[in-house]
């Protein structure tokens, strides 16, 4: 297995999905299941899945190898979105594990974070800090009764079995409309997925989603993202903006020789024009004065960068290169154990690959919003 990037949740119980549409009422407060809000960050429906949370549908259990099955539970980088005119928000949800990790925050793993629309921009509101296995928390409270729009961003490292919406129980719900624009897909390792952020929100893949206003799916195996063939052909089923491919940190050479060409070749197969975007390795922190690091870590993106110019001599089209962020080095902050990053990390690097995905003109009405 890779070194250094080993954090592989395992042991998830599988639970059968119900809908959750029943209302729950309280003192004052009326709880709303899955049919009054949208879920984000996910390219299928609640039918195909065990559960609406899920980010691979059931068909796939026997397709992809356990550990990536069992990572596919957490919700890393699903979000829901709404409207209500509530004087407070309120949530319970439940999570699969419980899980814990010794570098990361319980609200990045388990928590839940609460963002609103403000003059056409998401804005940070609070995070629900998680208790148990069931949770309660009360977000915010002592608003004036506007309509407003929310956005919960869902737990990176846990997954979830049920999300209900606490609002005043003479206020009222309304389901948020899709994003008119098609999302980006990323694929990759446990910085895809999100370690070690210190709330859901503060992801990369959620950053970018929040200062595009675009939908993006995360498909961040932690320890196991390695351009899989089974995963290849669920991202190249997606009609997608373009697909960010950051897998190297989980990858030999030898395995990059051998999967870039095929990865780009299914994709090409169901979209000959989608951009594909491969990312280099991250260096790690250490490598500054580890020298084996660094030559392993320089091998691996030479390798990469001679794959990539091998598919731009066959003549294949709107594929793109980002090399490792220099500024990362400059430093060496933004990290919690020289590879995972820190919220600092995940600002800087999100905003890195906006700035490439700007000079390389992808999803060209998104940014000129921006």
């Amino acid at each position: 297995m890779k070194r250094l990037l080993l954090f592989i949740i395992s042991g998830f119980s599988v639970l059968s999905f119900s809908q959750e549409t029943e209302i729950i009422k309280e003192t004052n407060i009326t709880y709303f299941g899955r049919e009054h809000f949208l879920i984000e960050g996910t390219a299928m429906a609640d039918s195909l899945k065990e559960s609406p949370y899920d980010r691979l549908p059931i068909s796939y259990k026997e397709k992809v190898r356990e550990p990536v099955w069992d990572l596919s539970k957490s919700s890393a980088g699903i979000s829901v979105r709404f409207h209500s005119n509530s004087t407070s928000i309120n949530l319970k949800w439940s999570i699969l594990n419980n899980f814990s990790m010794n570098h990361m925050a319980s609200t990045g793993i388990k928590g839940v974070d609460l963002y609103l629309k403000h003059k056409g921009k998401w804005r940070y509101v609070s995070t629900a800090r998680p208790s148990g296995s069931i949770n309660k928390y009360e977000l915010i409270k002592n608003m004036t009764s506007d309509f407003r729009e929310y956005k919960l961003f869902l737990p990176l490292y846990d997954g979830v079995t049920k999300l209900e919406v606490g609002i005043d129980s003479d206020a009222s719900i309304k389901k948020a409309m899709p994003n008119a624009q098609k999302p980006i897909v990323f694929y990759g390792t446990s910085i895809t997925q999100g370690g070690c952020a210190s709330r859901p929100g503060m992801a990369h893949t959620n950053i970018i989603s929040r200062k595009l206003d675009v939908d993006c799916v995360n498909y961040g195996f932690s320890g196991n993202g390695r351009m899989e063939t089974p995963i290849i052909q669920l991202i190249s089923e997606i009609d997608a903006s373009f697909y960010v491919i950051e897998c190297l940190q989980n990858m030999n050479a030898e395995q990059v020789k051998e999967r870039v060409l095929p990865l780009v070749e299914i994709i090409r197969k169901k979209h000959p024009n989608t951009p594909i975007v491969f990312v280099e390795n991250m260096m790690y922190k250490t490598a500054f004065l580890d020298k084996t690091i660094e030559t392993e870590l320089n091998h691996e993106n030479l390798t990469l960068k001679n794959e990539y110019n091998k598919i731009l001599k066959k003549g294949f089209q709107n594929v793109f290169y980002i090399e490792d962020m220099p500024s990362f080095g400059m430093d060496n902050e933004g990290t919690v154990d020289g590879v995972h990053l820190t919220d600092l990390g995940f600002l800087r690097y999100a905003d890195y690959l906006i700035k490439n995905f700007k000079e390389q003109n992808l999803i060209k009405t998104v940014l000129n919003k921006n």
